[in-house]
């Protein structure tokens, strides 16, 4: 006898209530993807800047437009949120918090430790 299937049939993301260590999961993926996104940019701003005096002044303007500025922000936060989700993950591959209750502990200090670390650079670097 077949047994009934009640899985969804599309999904609708705005319906689906998922726990925190869904939304480490799937931040981690959107982390990697704009730093692999930022890595023609950087290396770009690398180039120019190593070109002498001129270039490094045009990557220095560049770097200070205030859209880039957001766009450094966002970039910084991917860098931590990545590593220190990535950290978590590597823990998981060691059986190190897979139970349900360490699991959403570990992934609500990722949100923690990230903010403040995210908080403590960004505040050294564009203030």
């Amino acid at each position: 006898m077949a047994v009934p299937d009640n899985r969804p049939f599309y999904l609708n993301l705005l319906k689906i209530h998922l726990p925190v260590t869904g939304f480490v999961s799937i931040l981690h993926r959107v982390s990697g993807l704009f730093l692999f996104l930022a890595v023609p940019f950087s290396a770009y701003l690398l180039d120019l800047s190593l070109q002498g005096a001129e270039g490094f002044k045009q990557a220095a303007e560049i770097i200070n437009c205030s859209i880039v500025q957001f766009a450094l922000l966002i970039l910084l936060w991917s860098l931590i949120h990545h590593l220190f989700a990535g950290i978590r993950f590597l823990l998981t591959d060691f059986d190190i918090g897979v139970d349900k209750q360490p699991a959403i502990r570990f992934a609500w200090a990722v949100f923690a430790i990230e903010a403040v670390v995210f908080l403590l650079i960004a505040m050294e670097v564009f203030l």
